[in-house]
């Protein structure tokens, strides 16, 4: 992204009034490894970040779950691997194999839902900044559904092993 400060001014300089996110606040001076600059940005921290104990539990468990919510209802790779996963799950758990046999093939479906939550997250947030075709944006894409490929491969390569040894 290009630098909307005029030419001349450092990075520490404050932007022009007209491009500052009213999400941050200007303090007197902001301080960081180099020193202190006068009238540098100061970004606010989330009201969320106060939060401890169990209230904190709480909100996470409140956010987890409305990410979740909104994977399956906008995602249709997710839908999909939620569908498998109920089903191979179950299958996992019949099959005869030990304990550990067991977490690795459990772990290996629920890695490639982590996965696919992942990927999810990162392409809302490339389409979120823009929706133009740019190179960043798609190998920002591509590299996330080849982290889904990779986990997806890794499940009968899993099952494989721990079943045929």
């Amino acid at each position: 992204m290009n630098d909307p400060r005029p030419p001349g001014l450092t990075k520490t300089a404050p932007l022009p009034a007209s491009t500052v996110d009213p999400r941050l606040e200007t303090g007197s001076h902001a301080c960081s490894d180099s020193g202190c600059e006068p009238g540098a940005e100061v970004h606010a921290e989330s009201p969320h970040k106060g939060k401890t104990g169990l209230r904190r539990v709480w909100n996470a468990l409140h956010y987890s779950m409305a990410g979740l919510r909104a994977a399956y209802r906008h995602e249709d790779a997710f839908r999909q691997e939620v569908l498998l996963a109920a089903m191979m799950i179950p299958l996992a758990l019949i099959l005869p194999a030990d304990g550990i046999g067991h977490a690795l093939m459990v772990g290996s479906v629920l890695l490639v839902l982590i996965v696919e939550l992942l990927n999810s997250a990162v392409e809302a947030t490339v389409d979120r900044v823009s929706l133009e075709d740019h190179a960043l944006a798609k190998r920002a894409k591509d590299i996330g559904s080849a982290a889904v490929l990779i986990t997806l491969c890794n499940v009968p390569t899993t099952w494989g092993l721990v079943l045929f040894g």
